[in-house]
């Protein structure tokens, strides 16, 4: 299987650049902040999203180099991502992510959810000074599309009515909003046509609808050594994904389970059992490689490059994972 940092390496210098700035951009401020930034910005991520954004931004700009605003752009991006991770976590009260402690659980809740909420202000304030409207508006909707999802999530636990619909929307929310609107952002401070613009916002939003599908499959499929967290963990915690909803199509009995919050001896592993019984991994399969498949359709309209060829190949690169 291709490893994301080969994937990447149209932009493996652009992404070096990156880390170090990011570690600049929020450390300087307080001792704490510095240890948790280098905690964040340290930490082994495959840096999927700011890649996204400086792919495109060189696939966009084509002979020409890519500006400071489109790196900048990138900067902000995983400076939101890595906001809401933090966030998340402290919601979800997850020990571990990546395999390496989360925030909280080495600084407490306290610093957590301040240096989440820090990482937000630092990011808006550099998305201001980008002195674009435009890109300012779509990553601001991303900033309240996240916690839209979160809401979403919180309020669904254990819902066995939650709609595959539901689901999808939820998911763009909480993951495909910040993809989609990046990718467009970065196409606009490449001055495309405004039809381009919107095609990149596709590929970003079904490309991020894969990833996310994918994710929640792995958490059934997935060792807690590679998913860097516990295995079934969104299952436990009531999150209803893709595989579930679709079990419970076939699998009645799941309903009780679910609802009765797996509080008896037992119920998650008869759970674990139905689902991996029922094709529900299989058509959540065939529904990440469905958006996987949208999202290299958007993408074929930019002139032939190297990082479009890396934009068209990351679509694989999300579907392989699961194997």
């Amino acid at each position: 299987m291709t490893s994301a940092t080969s994937l990447f390496s149209p932009v493996e210098a652009d992404l070096r650049v990156l880390t170090e700035n990011l570690k600049q951009l929020v450390s300087a401020r307080h001792p704490i902040l510095f240890a948790a930034a280098e905690h964040l910005f340290g930490a082994t991520g495959k840096r999927v999203r700011p890649a996204i954004v400086l792919l495109i931004s060189r696939a966009t700009m084509q002979e020409l180099d890519i500006t400071p605003r489109h790196r900048r752009l990138a900067e902000i991006t995983e400076m939101i991502h890595t906001a809401s991770l933090v966030h998340d976590d402290v919601v979800d009260e997850s020990e571990v992510r990546r395999g390496i402690p989360t925030v909280h659980s080495s600084f407490g809740n306290r610093v957590a959810v301040l240096a989440g909420d820090f990482l937000f202000a630092q990011s808006s304030w550099y998305l201001a000074n980008l002195d674009n409207l435009a890109v300012v508006k779509l990553l601001s909707e991303v900033i309240m599309d996240l916690a839209e999802g979160e809401i979403q999530q919180g309020l669904n636990r254990f819902d066995t009515d939650f709609s595959i619909e539901a689901y999808l929307e939820k998911s763009y929310y909480k993951t495909a909003s910040l993809i989609a609107n990046s990718s467009k952002a970065a196409g606009l401070l490449s001055e495309v046509s405004e039809e381009l613009a919107e095609d990149l916002y596709s590929y970003g939003r079904h490309i991020g609808l894969a990833f996310q599908i994918v994710d929640d499959i792995l958490d059934f499929t997935g060792s807690t050594e590679a998913l860097g967290k516990p295995a079934a963990s969104d299952l436990k915690s009531g999150n209803l994904t893709a595989p579930v909803l679709f079990a419970l199509e076939e699998k009645p009995y799941l309903e009780a389970l679910i609802e009765r919050e797996f509080s008896q001896a037992g119920d998650i592993e008869q759970a674990l059992a139905y689902i991996k019984e029922s094709t529900g991994i299989d058509r959540s399969r065939e529904l990440a490689a469905h958006h996987a498949q949208l999202a290299v359709q958007h993408i074929t309209k930019l002139p032939p490059s190297e990082p479009r060829q890396t934009l068209i190949n990351l679509a694989d690169y999300v579907l392989s994972r699961l194997y």
